[in-house]
Parts: structure tokens; sequence; C-alpha cells
């Protein structure tokens, strides 16, 4: 049957079951402390798997499930604090697992509970972020201000909070139509340009990615002599590994920033494609694509964000009929790349203690401006020239009007004059005719009227005459000799056939 929600996409579904109240908070209750409770869990599983590799290391059960808690802190991107400074350099892997993990979840339960409208969301989206919120400003809470690792209760609440609310709301969007509802408040070439900023920024990821691996190949060497100083046990390697994969995220956004051109700091080091100073860095093995020294030919990384903005213009050539709309898209598009670049900025570099290391800056907002004149350089001038062009329309031009000489106009005033009154003359005589022509047909009428009248005298005369000799003849007739007939031959004068021979 045909479902149609509140934002007037009409789908074919089946009608979805309705709950009660208490199955309703049943349902959203198993979902929020489930997503809690499973990544918990996976934190605690990690840590155990570290300790139990690990040559010095102690293994239990409470120590295990206590460690985890600053872990389920960090995997929800909450600051935590040391007696030696802070750790605000966070990896990002943790955290997309986290939100794949309440992505899941979300989805789930409006499967579950057969959600449709938009407003229905609120109920899957604020649990889950509610029951996130509680327990990261509970975990702060516990973890007290003297000890070891510290973590403040009002930045674990809205930490915890904004990232399983936003994991949340990306579950439920399809399914609750969120998606149709924004789409449906922009117009067509403002769309384009969001998707094509979003493949921008995808891109420029994917050329940072490219660039960090081919550091990582030609600095194999380096890498191997990292990996041998950590110690060679199991545990140990499992841990570096461990890491690097967790900090992988955050070397791809620093390789972004490179690609782009604002480069990155680690402390008093300076690495970027127009810009080098050396300086210290961790030995940590995915550091070893750094580049050691400025080299010539280290500024061509800047050929690929120009590619991707001639790319993205070119992608936008038919995203409007007119010049201007298309350049439009392409700011859109740029826009959106770099609001994107400045939100991956923003949350992977942070404060790495109070060593010679700190902080690990990715300078966000130098990105998001060299990310959007990427994308919008290349990409208008791209869009402006090779997309359609409309018709020219050409203005006919007034024809020059013509110079009447005076004399010429009198004369044509005359001409006019005279065939004006031709024209009544012909009028008046086509009148004429028409009046002759009317007196001669009721002449005619008139003298057949007549020519009828003398026929019928002259027919009523000889009748009259007629019955007279009919007269005549019985006078003459003797009335005292009936039986005698008459001889035929006399009375010549009352002949039948003359008689018959009369007109009548």
């Amino acid at each position: 049957m045909q479902q149609t929600t509140s934002h007037g996409v009409v789908t074919d579904s089946v009608r979805p079951p309705e709950f009660s109240r208490a199955e309703r908070v049943r349902v959203l209750t198993m979902t929020a402390a489930g997503s809690v409770v499973i990544g918990y869990a996976g934190v605690a599983a990690l840590l155990a798997l570290i300790s139990s590799t690990a040559a010095h290391a102690s293994f239990s059960t409470t120590g295990v499930l206590t460690a985890a808690a600053p872990g389920w802190l960090v995997a929800h991107h909450v600051p935590l604090r040391f007696d030696g400074g802070q750790l605000g350099l966070l990896p990002l892997l943790p955290t997309a697992l986290v939100m794949l993990l309440v992505y899941r979840a979300a989805a789930g339960a409006a499967d579950r509970l057969g959600l449709f409208e938009p407003l229905q969301a609120r109920s899957v989206v604020f649990s889950i972020a509610g029951a996130h919120a509680v327990v990261g400003s509970v975990i702060a809470f516990l973890m007290g201000d003297e000890g070891p690792v510290r973590a403040t209760p009002a930045g674990a609440f809205f930490g915890c909070a904004v990232v399983s609310g936003l994991a949340a709301v990306a579950g439920v969007a399809q399914r609750c139509g969120l998606v149709e509802v924004v789409f449906e408040r922009v117009d067509p070439v403002a769309r384009r340009g969001l998707r094509t900023g979003a493949l921008a920024l995808f891109a420029l990821v994917a050329a940072g990615a490219l660039v960090l691996a081919l550091g990582l190949v030609f600095s194999w060497s380096t890498t191997a002599v990292l990996f041998d100083q950590s110690g060679g046990t199991i545990g140990t390697v499992l841990g570096i590994w461990l890491l690097c994969l967790a900090y992988l995220p955050n070397a791809v956004v620093g390789a972004l920033s490179y690609v782009v051109g604002s480069g990155f700091s680690i402390g008093a080091a300076v690495v970027g494609p127009l810009e080098f100073v050396g300086g210290p860095v961790p030995a940590v093995p995915l550091l070893a694509a750094l580049p050691e020294e400025q080299a010539s030919y280290l500024p061509l990384v800047l050929v690929l964000p120009g590619v991707i903005g001639v790319v993205a213009g070119f992608s936008l050539r038919d995203a409007a009929e007119t010049p201007r709309a298309r350049v439009r898209a392409v700011l859109v598009a740029a826009v959106t790349a770099g609001v994107g670049a400045l939100v991956l900025a923003a949350v992977a570099g942070g404060a790495l203690g109070g060593g010679v290391f700190n902080p690990v800056t990715i300078p966000a907002g130098l990105l998001a401006v060299l990310t959007f004149g990427w994308v919008t350089v290349p990409g208008a001038v791209v869009a402006w020239f090779s997309g359609p062009r409309p018709p020219r329309v050409v203005e006919a031009e007034p024809e020059p009007e013509a110079v009447v000489d005076e004399e010429d106009y009198d004369d044509e005033a005359e001409y006019d004059e005279e065939a004006e009154g031709l024209d009544e003359e012909f009028d008046e005589e086509e009148d004429g005719e028409e009046l002759d022509e009317e007196l001669e047909e009721e002449l005619d009428e008139e003298d057949e009227d007549e020519l009828d009248e003398e026929d019928d005298e002259e027919f009523d005369h000889d009748l009259d005459e007629y019955d007279d000799l009919e007269e005549e003849l019985a006078e003459d007739a003797d009335p005292d000799d009936p039986g005698e007939d008459p001889d035929p031959d006399e009375g010549d004068e009352a002949d039948p056939e003359d008689l018959a021979d009369k007109p009548r």
C-alpha cells in the first residue's frame, strides 16, 4: 500500500506496526544501552588483547575494565588531562568506529519501530545521545580530579552527546526522510554544488592518502628501523601497529593539508610543500613518510588540487544553462569542500602533552581558505567556458523613417481625396443600380398580376355567354310536345359541337 510522509514523499511500503508507549520505551532503552555497552566492551577487549601480549604488563579484569573508561572517552573525542599536560591529539579511527556502531544501532531502532516521519527521529536521536552523554559525564566524574588521568565532566557530557548524536542522525536520516526534507529546500543548482563539493573533498582526502602512501613506500627503510627500536616483542609490535592504525586518519588529514599547501607542524617542525623547517618528531613509524629536507620537486603536489578543481568545474558544466548559474554551483561546491576541510583539521590536531612535540597543529582556517580557492578558481573558469551558452538574442534594427516632402504630401492628399470621391460616386452608382433593379422587379410583378386578372375576366365572360346560349335553347324547345325529338339537322345555332368549341 502507498504510504505518504509529512515531507511529501510517497513510498510503497507496508504500514508500520503500532507499538504501545511501553514497547517504544523498551526498544529505545535497549538501543541506547546496547550502543554504550558494546562500545565499552570493544575498548575493553582491545586493551585486554594488548595487556595479554605485552612483556611486562599485568593482566586483570578489574584493571582492564577500569582502563577502558578513559579509552571510551577518547573514542568519543573527549580530551584527557595528565600531570604533564593534556592529550588533545586524539585518534580518529576509534571515533569513526564508535560512530559506525551508533549509526547501525539507530538505523535498527528506526526499522523496528517503523519510523518514517522526520519528527519521529527525535526519540531515537535523543535517547542515544542522552545515554552516551550521561555515561560520559559519570565516567569523568568518577575519574576525579586527583587521578592519573582526568577529564572534565561538562566536556565529556557535550563531547559524547555530539559524537553519538551526529551518528544517530545519520542512521535515521534516510529512513525518516530527513535527507529529502533538506534537499527540498535547496534548488537543483545548489544541490549539484553540494554533491560536487562532497566529491571534491573526498578526492582531496584521497590525494592526501596517496601522498602519504608514497611517502611510506619511499621511506620504508626508516619505518622498519622504527619498528625494530620498539623492542621486538609481540605485544610491543602489536601496540605500535594499533597506535599507527588509530592515528592513520589524522595522518591522512595532515597529508591533505600538505597537498593543498597549508602544511602542518609538530612542535617546532613545520612541513609544507613551500615551507620546511626541521625539528624533532615522535619516533612513530607512521611519521617516517615526512620529508627530511626541502626538495625542488615537492611543490609539484600542488598540481593535484588544481586538477581536482578542474574536474569539479567540468562536472558542473551542465548544472545550469547560464554561466552565472554554473559559477554559483561551483561556489557552493567550494564552500562545501572548505567547510568539510575545516572540520577535519579541527578534530585531527591538538595538544600532545607538554614536551617538544606539543602541539600538533593543522591550520584549519588556512586549509579551508585554500581548499575554497582550489575549487573556485579553476572550477569557475572551466564551468564558465565549457558549458552551453544561451542563444544570443539579436535585436532588430528599426527601419529608417521615410522623409516626405510637403509637395509630395499635398499631391498624395489630393490623390486620396479624389480616390475617396470616386469611391463615393461608385458606391452611389451601385446603390442606384440596385434601386432600378428593385423597381423593375416590382413592375414585372404588377404586370403579371394584371395579366392574370384579365385572363380571369375573359374566362368568366365566356362562361356567361355559354350560360346564355343554354337558356336560349331551353326557350326554343316546345313545352307541349315533349315526346318529339327535335330534328338534329335543325337548330344549327345550338350545335353542341359549336358549343363545345367555345372556350370555357
